[in-house]
């Protein structure tokens, strides 16, 4: 079976259009840690509700759905969240409006741009993937985020500003989380 490919589907677009992106959640992931399957991407887009139609028109309507153009201007306006469904593959994009969100903005500063295959990817830092992993699991208390975050320190770990996960991790009252995620044996 081929991995999904995330890339071609979700992310050329995204660079076509020239706008700002960071990829984060299972796929950031797999990039900083273990390698695992996941059928969705997650991308933090930073979209004003008048970039809205250009957005809708970078997926080919007959091969995606992409919301209405009023439900993505909604979403924009109130910082929300949409999905792009590919469906010929059934592979989702969950698409997160970046807003005003403090922690979203840290991590465009210090995204990271890879290329794969050939093809170029802003991905979100490992730093703000963990942060993130660690919200999830306090949000949901799927093990699964915890197994993520521990993979990112043990593949990733030299690669780490612990000073910034530290004081973001006290900024956004995760200390438990992160005490939990330190200690989890992935094994």
């Amino acid at each position: 079976m081929e991995p999904p490919d995330f890339v071609e589907a979700f992310v050329q677009p995204l660079e076509g259009l020239a706008m700002e992106y960071v990829v984060t959640g299972g796929v950031a992931a797999v990039v900083y840690g273990d390698p695992r399957f996941t059928r969705d991407i997650d991308i933090v887009l930073r979209l004003d509700a008048v970039d809205a139609p250009r957005f809708a028109a970078a997926f080919d309507s007959k091969r995606f759905y992409v919301p209405p153009l009023d439900a993505l201007r909604r979403e924009a306006r109130r910082a929300g969240h949409f999905n792009v469904i590919d469906r010929e593959t059934g592979l989702r994009a969950d698409v997160y409006v970046a807003g005003s969100d403090p922690l979203h903005h840290w991590a465009f500063e210090r995204r990271r741009i890879l290329e794969l295959a050939g093809a170029r990817m802003s991905v979100a830092p490992p730093e703000y993937v963990i942060l993130r992993k660690l919200q999830y699991h306090r949000d949901s208390g799927s093990e699964r985020h915890l197994r993520d975050v521990a993979m990112i320190l043990r593949v990733s770990g030299d690669q780490l500003d612990m000073s910034d996960v530290a004081a973001w991790v006290e900024r956004l009252g995760l200390g438990a989380e992160w005490a939990r995620a330190q200690a989890y044996d992935p094994s």
